[in-house]
């Protein structure tokens, strides 16, 4: 038997359009992933979730002599880092069908999938 592994899904969509929708169709995308979310809790396969706030209230640190701390992700890219999901499954396939799942109700940007190393023992995670 395999051990279990965390996948990290990163949600991508460019967050300029994202904001541009109304209330009603956010509250409807987030009742339709409400709802996958809580069947992958019932498999035992969704460890953690967050939508993170927008990019203008990021910062970013540069690594160097001295660190540098910069206002805004500067990301050059059309799509931008919106949240992400915590998985436990016991293979890639299996996270990619959790992953699909999570993007049916989902309009334009993409998931991707990356194994998760913790770094810090005894949180949880």
């Amino acid at each position: 038997m395999r051990c279990p592994m965390l996948y990290t899904v990163f949600c991508y969509n460019n967050e300029a359009e994202v904001a541009a929708w109304s209330q009603q169709k956010d509250d409807a995308l987030m009742a339709k992933l409400s709802t996958v979310n809580e069947k992958l809790i019932a498999e035992d396969k969704l460890r953690f979730s967050a939508r993170l706030m927008y990019t203008t209230s990021a910062v970013t640190v540069r690594p160097g002599r001295e660190p540098m701390v910069i206002d805004g992700p500067y990301a050059e890219t059309k799509e931008q880092l919106l949240g992400f999901y915590v998985l436990e499954c016991e293979t890639l396939e299996e996270a990619i069908e959790a992953t699909r799942r999570l993007a049916e109700p989902r309009e334009g940007g993409s998931l991707e999938i990356r194994p998760l190393r913790s770094m810090h023992q005894g949180t949880g995670i």
